[in-house]
């Protein structure tokens, strides 16, 4: 005989996870993550800033950019909590007055911080993420110092750059705007 087959997580456990933790549920499984190192907070805030400086506007080309926004995907759902998470504007006119999206975003960003969450965001998230339709995503790594950049292809990632240290780069779907990465790892 095998194990007993256990209950596939819920909402109700992502709510009843300690503060201190992230909780998101892929799969039906419970996925808890201590909360990030000062690195990984200080590339996730400069880059948002950075971002939403030049695109958070409400004209033309403009997004909706949130930090660590609760993103629940499919039918599932996928309980997921990206780093940063970008919808365009006219898909999300405005930020909704709600705990959690259903809508999936047009970009994502994971911050790795640690081997086993970059083992986590490379191995379950990441593929959540492109089946759920997500267009884009960047995977920053603040130790590493690179910045790898995704396009969703038929429900599968296509890497289409990788960037390091003191780079000035442009990458999409943000190529309008030169980023200096220097900025990410100071």
């Amino acid at each position: 005989m095998g194990e007993p087959k256990r209950k596939p997580a819920t909402y109700a456990d992502v709510l009843a996870a300690p503060e201190h933790m992230v909780a998101e549920v892929i799969g039906g499984e419970l996925h808890l993550s201590p909360r990030p190192a000062l690195p990984h907070a200080n590339a996730a805030g400069e880059l948002l800033a950075v971002l939403r400086g030049r695109f958070g506007g409400r004209g033309p080309g403009g997004w909706v950019i949130l930090m660590e926004p609760e993103l629940h995907l499919g039918s599932e759902p996928k309980i997921i909590v990206p780093d940063i998470a970008g919808w365009k504007r006219e898909r999300m006119p405005a930020v909704p007055d709600v705990a959690y999206v259903t809508l999936a975003p047009d970009w994502v960003c994971e911050v790795l911080s640690s081997a086993s969450t970059a083992r986590y965001d490379r191995f379950v998230k990441m593929p959540a993420y492109a089946r759920e339709g997500v267009g884009h995503a960047w995977l920053v790594d603040p130790i590493a110092r690179t910045l790898e950049v995704y396009r969703n292809l038929e429900g599968k990632w296509l890497q289409v750059a990788t960037h390091a240290d003191d780079e000035k780069v442009r990458a999409e779907p943000f190529d309008a705007l030169e980023i200096d990465l220097a900025a990410l790892w100071s």
